[in-house]
C-alpha cells in the first residue's frame, strides 16, 4: 500500500437529492475504511432521504423514491455511523467541497455529535485537477488504465477513488505518502465551515468568503451590521455555517 497511515482513513463517496449543501439530503452512503495495516471494510448503505428524489438526480444516480422508500433514515443510521468514523481521517472525490459539508449537515439534523475538526481530509479531485484536470472517470482511465463500471453509483465510485490516490501516490513523489501531506496538497483556501461561506485571512481571523462583504473580518461586520447575522440565521444556510458564526458571535459578545 502506497498510503503511509497513522490512523484509519475513510474513502466516501454521497448519493444525494441534488447538489445543494444545505437543503439536499443523501440517498446513498458508502465508506471503505482502510485501518493503518491496509484491511479494509466496506459499508454501503441507501437512505431514505424523507423526501421525493428529483428526477434530475435520479437520471444521475438511478436511485429513485420507490428505491428508498423502505430504507432507514439518516437519523437512525447516525449512531452507528459516527461511531464507525470516531478517530478517522476522510478521503473522496471533490469531497471537501460536497460530501463532507452535506455529511456534516446530516449529523446536525439528526442531532448526533460528530466533531471533525481534528480530522485531515484528503480531496483526491483537487489533486488530480492540479495535475491533469480531469474528471474521476478520466482519473481512473489515465491513473488505473481501468473504464470505471457503473459510476455514480457510491461504491464503485469510493473504491475508485481510494485506487486513483494510491495511483497518485506513486506518480507524483512530491504530493507526499501521508494523510497529513495529502490533506495539505489538497486543501484549498483555509476555510472556517465546510460550505466555504467563511475563511481564514493572512492573520488567521475569520471572515466572509461570499457576499456584499466577502473578505471582512466577520466580527467586524457584526459589530457595525448587527443585521447581518439575523439575515443569515434566517436563511437558507448550513446549519454548520450559522453554529461557527453563533460561536463567532458569542466570543467577541
Amino acid at each position: 500500500m502506497n498510503l503511509k497511515l497513522k490512523r484509519p482513513i475513510i474513502f466516501f463517496d454521497l448519493e444525494t437529492t441534488g447538489v445543494d449543501t444545505a437543503k439536499d439530503r443523501i440517498v446513498e452512503i458508502s465508506m471503505i475504511k482502510i485501518a493503518v495495516d491496509g484491511t479494509k471494510t466496506v459499508k454501503t448503505r441507501r437512505v431514505n432521504p424523507e423526501m421525493h428524489i428529483p428526477e434530475a438526480a435520479t437520471a444521475v444516480h438511478g436511485i429513485t423514491d420507490e428505491d428508498v422508500k423502505d430504507e432507514p433514515t439518516f437519523r437512525q443510521l447516525a449512531k452507528s455511523l459516527a461511531q464507525f468514523i470516531e478517530g478517522c481521517d476522510f478521503g473522496g472525490f471533490n469531497s471537501n467541497r460536497f460530501d463532507l459539508p452535506v455529511l456534516v449537515e446530516e449529523f446536525m439534523r439528526a442531532g448526533v455529535e460528530c466533531d471533525f475538526r481534528k480530522r485531515r481530509f484528503v480531496d483526491v479531485q483537487t489533486i488530480f485537477h492540479r495535475k491533469e484536470q480531469r474528471t474521476l472517470v478520466a482519473a481512473y482511465k489515465f491513473y488505473c488504465d481501468k473504464d470505471l463500471e457503473n459510476a455514480h453509483s457510491a461504491e464503485a465510485d469510493t473504491m475508485a477513488t481510494y485506487e486513483v490516490l494510491e495511483a497518485q501516490i506513486e506518480r507524483y513523489p512530491d504530493i507526499g505518502d501521508t494523510v497529513e501531506a495529502l490533506a495539505d496538497f489538497s486543501a484549498g483556501a483555509p476555510m472556517v465551515d465546510y460550505a466555504g461561506r467563511l475563511s481564514l485571512n493572512d492573520k488567521g481571523e475569520e471572515i466572509f468568503a461570499f457576499g456584499k462583504y466577502k473578505g471582512r473580518r466577520v466580527e467586524d461586520v457584526f459589530r457595525d451590521d448587527p443585521s447581518y447575522y439575523s439575515w443569515m440565521m434566517n436563511g437558507d444556510f448550513p446549519l454548520y455555517t450559522k453554529k461557527v458564526l453563533t460561536e463567532i458571535r458569542l466570543r467577541n459578545k
